[in-house]
């Protein structure tokens, strides 16, 4: 069986940034055998970063070209060299992916990338994005945002997010998954889940609805109601609603049907089961079911995600 071309990824890093940013797309993409991972600078060689050591960046621009996503990393709000936004402009005009992790969104701003759509970045400078460039809508609440095939998230776990989410979209929800697993990070957190600028997380001290949520993917074929998870959690509705919300940023039946959804993918890409199991066990009910939400989620349906996602017979 011939081998697929790998997906050639170049993370442009931008200094000032962050170690942790820079090692995000590294670990996430790495971990996924489809991916040619290049981390690049208009500077090779020793790099600051913000707090911490120097790093090495390896490549020149050079990795830019021919590169299928290129994500621009740091900057921290400064200007970016024009060589940078050279590079991007001629990467977008020849058809690749861009994307931005945190504060990259000004690098992609800056380089006329997200003139006219929807950005966001980490939300302590959402307002210095939105101020610096009015010509772009900045959503200061996701956790990232695709508008016009740009991709941008906001700070730290988001850029995470973001990286799983382009796994999911090029190689199916198994794959990104078991990227997830590797980086023992949550698979699933919409782009549309909120930064949690007001709510930090609950402190660990028996309270967190963590083993509700275990509890509850494991039951995910059963008709599972508020009240089922309300007992299981020792709680009131009105009290699982609310802590719910405080640390998933969902209600718990949107995360549900989120988890629902996303389990339904994996049988798809990984079992040759009619549709009508598949909805079974992913708690989605029918075959009919299952194809309006899938539609929703990832606009294909299942036979059509089911042909595209396919790794029952592949072994990978």
């Amino acid at each position: 069986m011939q081998v697929p071309a790998p997906h050639r990824v170049a993370a442009v890093i931008v200094p000032p940034v962050l170690s942790f940013d820079v090692s995000i797309p590294l670990m996430v993409f790495h971990s996924v055998e489809h991916y040619e991972v290049r981390v690049c600078t208009a500077r090779p060689g020793p790099t600051p970063t913000v707090g911490g050591p120097d790093i090495v960046v390896p490549d020149g621009l050079d990795a830019v070209a021919g590169a299928d996503t290129v994500i621009a990393v740091g900057s921290g709000g400064e200007q970016a060299p024009a060589e940078v936004l050279d590079a991007l402009r001629k990467a977008a005009a020849g058809g690749a992916r861009i994307a931005s992790l945190c504060t990259g969104a000004f690098v992609l701003a800056q380089a006329g990338l997200l003139d006219g759509l929807r950005a966001t970045t980490h939300w302590g400078l959402t307002d210095a994005l939105a101020t610096r460039y009015p010509s772009v809508d900045v959503q200061p609440d996701p956790l990232f945002v695709e508008d016009g095939g740009v991709f941008t998230s906001a700070g730290a776990a988001a850029a995470i997010d973001l990286c799983l989410h382009l796994v999911r979209l090029d190689y199916g929800a198994s794959a990104a998954n078991a990227a997830a697993r590797l980086a023992v990070v949550p698979p699933v957190r919409p782009g549309g889940q909120s930064q949690f600028i007001e709510t930090p997380l609950p402190p660990e001290r028996g309270t967190s609805l963590a083993p509700t949520r275990v509890w509850a993917l494991e039951h995910l074929d059963r008709p599972l109601t508020l009240a089922d998870l309300a007992r299981h959690a020792t709680t009131s509705v009105r009290t699982l609603t609310r802590r719910f919300h405080a640390e998933t940023g969902l209600s718990p039946l949107q995360w549900l049907l989120h988890q629902r959804v996303d389990r339904a993918r994996e049988l798809l890409e990984t079992t040759g089961l009619p549709m009508d199991q598949v909805a079974a066990q992913s708690g989605l009910g029918s075959a009919d079911s299952l194809r309006k939400h899938l539609v929703d989620r990832v606009g294909l349906t299942p036979t059509a995600y089911r042909a595209a996602f396919d790794r029952s017979s592949s072994g990978a």
